[in-house]
């Protein structure tokens, strides 16, 4: 690409545009686009909301589907419960935080029960106050010790729509 320029004397100036580092900057563009949008893939959390409508009548007459596995992360505590039985176990957060074995190894035993032996699903919610407030790491955490029992299928609800909620 060449321009012939008036100097105001009677030679002109033949100018050569470089257009190598225009190319330079756009391969580079080009590749940073590509690579930030497979770090936003691999970055990506899959999970499914869960749990009980707002219209959905609890679980009165006996006509409702097979237990679920819910698991309520509290300010002071963490609750496991399984819904149609109402059978709720509770973990006591430590001075260190919350105690996360104990949560795998509640999780292992209710895994091995029959009511969730071939279930891979688990509904998990965290209920934050200004008081109490719950760290996102921590529900990130919770869903790792439900993947690593075997609850792969993980959702999140929030506390209200949990198919186990414990009332006190």
């Amino acid at each position: 690409m060449a321009a012939s320029l008036g100097t105001g004397d009677k030679k002109s100036v033949n100018v050569d545009l470089n257009l190598t580092p225009f190319i330079d900057i756009l391969s580079c563009l080009t590749l940073f686009l590509l690579v930030a949008a497979q770090w936003i893939n691999i970055a990506r959390l899959d999970v499914k909301p869960v749990g009980k409508g707002r219209d959905v009548p609890d679980c009165l007459d006996g006509t409702c589907d097979d237990p679920k596995l819910s698991v309520l992360l509290e300010g002071s505590d963490i609750w496991i419960g399984v819904s149609r039985v109402n059978d709720f176990t509770k973990i006591e957060k430590a001075a260190t935080g919350y105690d996360w074995a104990r949560l795998e190894e509640a999780l292992k035993q209710q895994k091995s029960s029959a009511f969730f032996d071939r279930k891979t699903s688990i509904e998990i919610a965290a209920e934050s106050t200004d008081g109490h407030p719950i760290a996102y790491q921590s529900l990130i955490a919770a869903m790792d010790v439900a993947i690593k029992v075997g609850f792969v299928d993980v959702g999140i609800t929030e506390p209200r729509s949990l198919s186990a909620y414990p009332r006190l």
